[in-house]
């Protein structure tokens, strides 16, 4: 209890702190003192755990994740080890379930309390509710829903998001904690991608610097208080063959440009396996949705403090041959009982299970089946949904609101505006843009594309549903959701659309749309979008 009470007064003096004096760090210290040559640390790392408190995830065939089950495995290595920290890189809220969201993610915060977790930084879906409500899980505060809570027990690092108006960071850029004497520093980044894959609301007042320089920047500051131990929390990600280990992607080209003395890269974003060796540096991610978690192992020499040693070990959160962590199960069970009323209604039967996979042209039964429900309630022609909104797959059988807002968890707006056809092709065109295509799930309309044409110029044949030609210079009434409206996933042509009106709440349009449905109802990849090569 006394620790507690101590990270807690932690936390509160930092809020304080940062207020006057944003650049401050934090300096934890374990107790005792090394006595060999060499420490032996233990980080236990989770990314993208998005508040899947008590939803389960099937990898290979059996059962995993939840968050008892992964407090069991947490607790289990931390017994073995007794020098293990707990630490995540972003997106432990936002996009979350209703035990979770409905309840403004407070249960997942406590959860990691209860925990123990050590430090962590921020995702993009931690800004989903805006700068004030990201800062109050983290310093505490009243909210008007839950009335007051406590925060985080443990610091957050970013070092670079900055205060649009001061240039100073929003939290400590970096944190300081000891092991047996020896000094180990934590940088925290977020994808600096941010500002255009969340609502432009919830960054109002931020800066999203470049993450290799700020990363950079903190491990000279850590250099000049004698810290040689650096560990990066960073929520970007990237993609990693399974034959031949070789890794690619965003948190990739950051790694290759950090100093040398940076020993570790947690990352996150992409919800993907990473574990290997980039530039000397050993970059580790674990999945998402606590269906996994990082055991990082660290050597450290006494003399040089430094790692001297490092490994890691992603391991998989199955239910077989672990019992779920009692204790953090009866909290999960105390959110589900607050949330039940409302998740529990039931408001149609699905005949099939509806998913998010897509077709190789790009379209998805459950993409169609929102699209069509946006273009029901608003009364327009067409209507096109951002995959990265579609959050989770139905099964068939009896479907309840909870299972309608784990699909959509946002709670954005719906807007109305009024576009050309030539417009509607460029925000087509715009699908092709990023990193990777983000396919528009579409209502009202078709389209056949051809990637083997050059960028800009890729849509072909855009007709109505009935098949009569879009005309380039014709008005027509269009839906989406207020993220892309804004220009949210770099969808920009909808900020040029005339006539915007904000309608009602998507997930709203979806339950009320799912209950007039003859029953039981369904959807299917119908060819809305075809490929021509």
């Amino acid at each position: 209890m006394r620790n507690r009470w101590k990270r807690a007064s932690i936390a509160i003096l930092l809020a304080v702190a940062l207020a006057v004096f944003p650049v401050i760090t934090p300096e934890i210290h374990a107790q005792g003192k090394a006595k060999g040559k060499q420490v032996e640390l233990h980080l236990l790392s989770i990314n993208d755990f998005h508040g899947q408190l008590n939803t389960t995830q099937t990898i290979g065939g059996k059962p995993a994740g939840r968050a008892d089950y992964l407090a069991a495995y947490l607790k289990e290595r931390q017994r073995k080890h007794p020098n293990t920290w707990l630490v995540h890189a972003g997106d432990v809220v936002g996009a979350s379930p209703p035990v979770s969201a409905l309840l403004q993610d407070e249960p997942t915060v406590e959860i990691l309390n209860k925990l123990g977790f050590d430090v962590g930084t921020l995702g993009n879906h931690e800004f989903d509710e805006g700068v004030q409500e990201m800062m109050r899980l983290i310093h505490g505060g009243e909210h008007e829903k839950t009335g007051y809570f406590s925060g985080a027990d443990f610091p957050y690092t970013a070092a670079n998001v900055v205060w649009e108006k001061t240039g100073k960071p929003i939290l400590p850029p970096h944190v300081i904690k000891r092991v047996k004497g020896i000094p180990v520093g934590f940088i925290g980044v977020v994808t600096k991608e941010t500002p255009t894959i969340v609502t432009p609301t919830g960054v109002k007042g931020v800066k999203f610097t470049d993450e290799a320089e700020a990363i950079n920047r903190e491990v000279k500051q850590l250099k000049k208080k004698k810290v040689k131990a650096i560990i990066v929390l960073a929520h970007e990600g990237g993609y990693q063959d399974s034959a031949s280990g070789k890794m690619e992607g965003p948190i990739v080209d950051i790694t290759k440009k950090l100093d040398n003395e940076v020993d570790v890269v947690i990352a996150g974003h992409s919800h993907t396996h990473l574990n290997g060796m980039v530039d000397g540096k050993l970059v580790v991610q674990a999945y998402s949705y606590g269906s996994a978690f990082a055991d990082i192992d660290l050597t450290l020499d006494h003399q040089s403090k430094d790692i001297v040693k490092k490994k890691a070990e992603v391991v998989t959160t199955y239910h077989e041959g672990i019992q779920p962590d009692p204790e953090i199960g009866r909290l999960v069970e105390k959110y589900e009982e607050k949330v039940a009323p409302l998740i529990n209604r039931e408001v149609g039967k699905a005949a099939q299970r509806l998913t998010r996979d897509a077709s190789p042209a790009g379209e998805s039964a459950m993409g169609n089946l929102i699209a069509d429900s946006q273009r029901w309630k608003t009364g327009t022609e067409f209507a096109l949904m951002n995959p990265g909104g579609i959050r989770a797959d139905l099964e068939a059988g009896a479907v309840t609101w909870g299972d309608l807002f784990a699909v959509q968890p946002f709670g954005n707006d719906l807007v109305t505006m009024t576009l050309t056809g030539d417009q509607l092709k460029r925000v087509l065109e715009q699908q092709w843009q990023q990193d990777r295509p983000r396919f528009l799930q579409i209502s009202g309309f078709t389209y056949t594309w051809d990637d083997s044409r050059p960028a800009g110029d890729r849509v072909l044949s855009l007709q109505k549903a009935d098949g009569t030609p879009i005309d380039p210079q014709a008005s027509y009434t269009v839906t989406a959701n207020s993220f892309i409206a804004a220009g949210g996933d770099n969808f920009t042509v909808f900020t040029e659309a005339k006539d915007q009106v904000v309608g009602p709440v998507d997930l709203d349009a979806l339950v009320d749309y799912v209950e007039q449905l003859p029953q039981p109802f369904s959807a299917t990849i119908e060819g809305r979008i075809q490929k021509a090569n």
